[in-house]
């Protein structure tokens, strides 16, 4: 090795400065240093940064379980918590406290930012579980067939370039939507870590230039508030959030405010030791009521409310930099307490549990084949013994020894380990031929993959056939005294209105059959919450008709409050017909017992009872057990011929005297 003199850098300024105070040394004395053996430099750590070369800060771990905790209740076990994808931002603001605090402390020892170093250790902390990842699940895939491999080479793509986010949103696949929940969905979070991992090094090259650390948090400040506006600006209520919730320029606040707490530690936390306790207890007092806000909002703040996108998760972001700076600062209780060997070990193994939980969510459904919210919860249990068992594994054998040991190291001691005894031997010659069954099913499972699901398919037929002309039919008023029924005693088609969503659309052909005439406005992903302002508007053109069919209810919650204002715009004089939802999704028990209730206190209200009806026949429906073929659509229809037949069969209302009331006295 050679022993010629290597520049070795000077203190440094708090403003990332280097300076030396070593006089220019002669030609002779440099002669003598070349000859001995050059000492370790090292520069002494702040109180803000521990001494590990990963910087291993206080209570981390602990935020990290609680974020992935929220984010599988979430996914695993629908109806727990309305708010558990808020997960995601408490750990975007962790993300860019951690890698800002590596960086700073690698400026404030170096003088410099060795980002090669950094991107390569970044590589060697997400890559391998990644690979794995995909692999395995392509491969399962390739077995389950089906819905699970739709877009199925994009999302490999976007998995493998980081860009999952922009891809979906380009492509306009929603986040929100229920009818396919796609693979690797849960990836464009790490699609946005990691440009944010790559854009902000080369950045801070420049921010660190500034001496005045409080322009340095100001101006990160100012970058959070620019990506909230963002959001805020371009959400419109009512509208699918994909684009807004995918933006990197629109959810990037989080990992600036966490960029912004650590170039901030500098100055406020590296004097924390002389700090009175009144001021440390008030700080960490304040980390614990931010996380208790954050754990409310995870089971509060639904995901189509407008204040999730207007300050709901902006809020949330805030909280959990002040939960962070409670846990990091020195001598801190609550540091301490999140860091409890439970939370310690889902934290440390919350990046597999991500990463895993979703896509074994999906193709243990698959394959299970849930209908009712019994076999759901099933199926997330199922699909939490298994995550946890994959991550576990994946962190001891995968992710530990890359990532202490490196690629090439890593590899060369497996390698060189097979012929150590014949166990190993076996070992590696399965592990190969794993690998080499993974990439192949993988590749059969890209080219098995169909172009859509059954049950967009389905819809789409419905869509074709509402767009197929009819002879015009002249709907009669329904206060004119000629009002045109069938053979059976119930109104024709043309007395009929329909409104619903993505399940009235794959019915409508066997509606059009079953009521020739009837006027069908369907679309997808439609909810309750539209109900009143559809109805309104027909009321306003004077084109709703004597019946009105109201199949909303399978996309989310509805409430009262609802059903009443549309009960009141459609008045005494018109009839309602409310179809049951059949979903396996957590919320359909409750809608239907709303939408029975509902039809129970009014007489001009009645169930077309889609739900019982199709309940034996579950067979009839797409893989996602929710919208009908054409035998399942005819027997929706005569759900709703059913309906109708019982309001036709409703007596007239009598008068006090058809009732032989006595006559008041005179």
């Amino acid at each position: 090795m050679s022993n010629r003199t290597r520049t070795v850098p000077g203190a440094v300024e708090s403003t990332g400065r280097v300076y030396s105070s070593t006089p220019k040394a002669s030609g002779l004395e440099r002669a003598k240093v070349r000859s001995q053996p050059i000492p370790a430099v090292r520069a002494k750590p702040t109180p803000s940064h521990p001494k590990s070369s990963e910087s291993r800060f206080a209570g981390l771990d602990g935020l990290r379980a609680i974020a992935v905790l929220s984010v599988v209740a979430y996914h695993l076990f629908p109806g727990t918590t309305k708010g558990g994808y808020l997960g995601v931002d408490i750990f975007f603001v962790i993300s860019g406290f951690l890698i800002t605090a590596l960086l700073l402390k690698q400026w404030n020892t170096l003088g410099r930012l060795k980002l090669v170093d950094f991107w390569r250790r970044r590589a060697r902390r997400l890559l391998p579980a990644l690979f794995v990842l995909l692999i395995v699940c392509a491969s399962v895939a390739a077995i389950a067939g089906g819905n699970v491999l739709i877009d199925l080479g994009r999302q490999l793509l976007g998995a493998s370039t980081f860009s999952s986010n922009w891809l979906a949103t380009f492509s306009n696949h929603s986040y929100f939507t229920e009818s396919n929940p796609e693979l690797f969905r849960n990836l464009w979070s790490l699609a946005v870590e990691e440009q944010f991992y790559l854009l902000w090094p080369l950045a801070l090259l420049l921010v660190v230039l500034i001496r005045k650390v409080w322009i340095r948090v100001a101006l990160l400040g100012v970058v959070a508030v620019v990506s909230a506006l963002g959001m805020a600006m371009l959400y419109i209520p009512g509208a699918d959030a994909t684009r807004v919730y995918y933006g990197t320029d629109t959810h990037s606040f989080g990992l600036a405010l966490g960029a912004s707490l650590a170039l901030g530690t500098s100055v406020w936390l590296s004097g924390s030791s002389s700090w009175n306790r009144v001021a440390l207890a008030a700080i960490q007092f304040s980390g614990v009521a931010a996380i208790v806000g954050v754990v409310l909002m995870t089971q509060l703040m639904a995901d189509d409310s407008a204040f999730t996108y207007r300050g709901g998760l902006q809020l949330v972001a805030a909280l959990s930099a002040i939960a962070i700076a409670g846990s990091v600062i020195p001598n801190s209780i609550l540091g301490r307490w999140l860091d409890n060997p439970v939370f310690k070990w889902v934290g440390e193994r919350s990046y597999g549990l991500y990463l895993w939980h979703w896509p074994v969510f999906v193709l243990v459904s698959a394959f299970a084949g849930s209908n009712s919210a019994t076999n759901l919860w099933v199926v997330g249990f199922i699909s939490l013994a298994i995550s946890l068992g994959t991550c576990g594994l994946s962190y001891t054998f995968v992710e530990q020894p890359i990532r202490k040991q490196g690629f090439r190291s890593t590899m060369r001691v497996w390698w060189t380990g097979w012929w150590d005894s014949l166990p190993k031997l076996l070992t590696g010659l399965a592990s190969v031929c794993a690998l080499a069954t993974g990439v192949y099913a993988s590749s059969l499972a890209l080219s098995a993959a169909p172009s859509k699901t059954d049950a967009q398919a389905l819809i789409e037929a419905g869509a074709a056939a509402l767009e197929t002309p009819e002879v015009p039919t002249v709907p009669v008023k329904s206060n004119s005294n000629a009002t045109p029924t069938s053979n059976s005693g119930i109104l024709a088609g043309s007395q009929l209105t329909a409104i619903g969503d993505s399940v009235m659309l794959a019915s409508a052909p066997s509606l059009l059959e079953a009521f020739p005439g009837i006027s069908i406005d369907a679309t997808v992903s439609r909810d309750m919450i539209t109900g009143p302002a559809l109805v309104g508007s027909l009321i306003g053109q004077d084109s709703l008709r004597q019946v009105l069919i109201l199949g909303l209810g399978t996309n989310g919650p509805i409430n009262f409050g609802e059903l009443e204002k549309i009960h009141e715009l459609i008045g005494p004089n018109r009839q309602l017909i409310l179809i049951s939802v059949q979903a396996p999704r957590y919320w359909t028990d409750g809608v239907n017992q709303i939408l029975f209730k509902f039809a129970q206190k009014y007489r001009n209200v009645e169930i077309a009872n889609w739900r019982d009806a199709i309940a034996a026949h579950l067979d009839l429906l797409a893989r996602d057990q929710i919208h009908p073929g054409p035998t399942g659509g005819a027997i929706y229809a005569q759900a709703v011929k059913d309906a109708l037949q019982r309001l036709a069969e409703l007596p007239p209302l009598l008068s006090a005297k058809e009732y032989g009331l006595a006559p008041h006295p005179s």
